[in-house]
């Protein structure tokens, strides 16, 4: 059986999400060694012993093709409903906003949710009008609720840039979402408008910025995110331009890979994209 992301957490790393690989939590470390070959031994808090036995079947398990890459979300999934089997729900609304509820005869968090409202539970987060939230949903949300405190937004915007551990995403963010959306929406400012309303996207007005348009989306309390649009004329040159704006506690809330998948989310859904 190959090592899964979900065995290389609970097994092998340390949990304490120390960042001392580089990386801002240990699960996020346990996808990129399994799904990307990063190095394990980039963590340094591994026993030498377990390190070699799992190094090993690392390698026997990469040169053998093994591939695991349809395990992560089911993976991550598991991790999550683990990690949220000890939240005590009564500490949830202070945390991370919303109200405690109930649902089915469980307790429940009542949590609004760019333009909808989800419930979360031990076993599982659903929208409030029925409907499983797709396994990268559940896991970036119980994500949010193991890292969140209770810090209200602070009201000064960051770019990813300015994010702790961004350095190497940023790459990533320009092809995987800022291109796409230029692509989808240049010259098309009023339809980028509808397409942001639809998933709750309010306008900026009097917002200090130099935009064509801008819309604030409301994810979740405590995780405003703002999307800058600059329109582009080809024809002389100039594309438009994307960016993501963040408050400046982000960081306390959500890991980089949060971050990057959220960003990667609005794209989807701005795009037309079925949900993860």
């Amino acid at each position: 059986m190959p090592i899964t992301v979900m065995e290389l957490y609970r097994d092998v790393l340390p949990k304490t999400n120390c960042g001392d690989c580089g990386h801002p939590t240990c699960l996020a470390f346990a996808t990129l060694v399994i799904v990307e070959k990063f190095p394990l031994a980039n963590c340094p808090h591994i026993d030498e012993g377990l390190l070699t036995r799992y190094r090993d079947r690392l390698v026997e398990q990469q040169s053998g093709g093994a591939s695991v890459k349809k395990d992560v979300a089911g993976d991550a999934r598991e991790w999550a409903k683990e990690r949220g089997s000890s939240m005590r729900f009564e500490d949830l609304p202070a945390r991370i906003g919303g109200k405690l509820v109930e649902s089915d005869g469980m307790p429940a968090l009542e949590l609004p949710y760019l333009n909808d409202f989800i419930l979360i539970t031990r076993d599982t987060i659903r929208k409030k009008t029925g409907g499983e939230l797709g396994h990268y949903q559940q896991v970036f949300i119980y994500n949010h609720i193991a890292m969140g405190g209770s810090a209200l937004p602070a009201g000064k915007w960051v770019s990813l840039k300015e994010v702790p551990h961004s350095g190497p995403k940023l790459r990533s963010m320009k092809a995987h979402v800022e291109d796409h959306l230029v692509r989808r929406f240049q010259g098309k400012p009023g339809e980028l408008a509808v397409e942001a309303a639809a998933i709750g996207g309010e306008p900026m007005i009097g917002f200090d910025h130099s935009a064509d348009a801008a819309f604030l989306f409301r994810v979740m309390p405590r995780i405003p995110v703002m999307l800058l649009f600059w329109d582009g004329d080809p024809a002389d040159g100039f594309d438009a331009e994307v960016r993501f704006l963040f408050d400046e506690t982000i960081n306390r809330h959500l890991d980089i890979e949060s971050i990057m998948f959220l960003c990667e989310l609005i794209r989807e859904l701005l795009c037309g994209g079925e949900e993860k």
